[in-house]
């Protein structure tokens, strides 16, 4: 059986750019990516905080050190400069990969600067 987890996400990030048209995708700061784990082309969850938006698109290179999050085509009718995003990737595993996998958790600040990193979610209090 194969199992659907979270691989690594982006959490907070803040939008600097929303570019209509500019050919459809997210760019993100190059080190944020490295740090992150996410990979050129791959495919983004995008959850924006400040609508309530979920859309799904693909990762470029912002220039690293940059601190841009730019959501581009189509999509930048979803998030505008300033909204807050949870950027997430998710692969399939098995349950046995699963068992000993832990993804990869990058918490940023209103200026995309790196917080905090992490490999787990802390459980919800009641």
């Amino acid at each position: 059986m194969q199992l659907t987890l979270l691989k690594c996400k982006l959490h907070r990030v803040c939008v600097t750019q929303a570019e209509l048209d500019y050919e459809g995708s997210c760019a993100i700061d190059e080190n944020l990516m490295r740090l992150a784990g996410i990979r050129e082309y791959e495919q983004l969850h995008i959850y924006n905080l400040a609508n309530g938006e979920r859309f799904t698109t693909y990762a470029i290179r912002a220039e690293a050190g940059s601190q841009v999050i730019s959501v581009n085509g189509a999509a930048a009718h979803k998030a505008s400069p300033g909204d807050r995003l949870i950027i997430c990737c998710y692969a399939a595993m098995t349950e046995q990969e699963a068992a000993l996998f832990e993804p990869s958790l990058v918490y940023c600040d209103e200026h995309n600067s790196v917080i905090r990193t992490g490999h787990q979610i802390p459980a919800q209090a009641a």
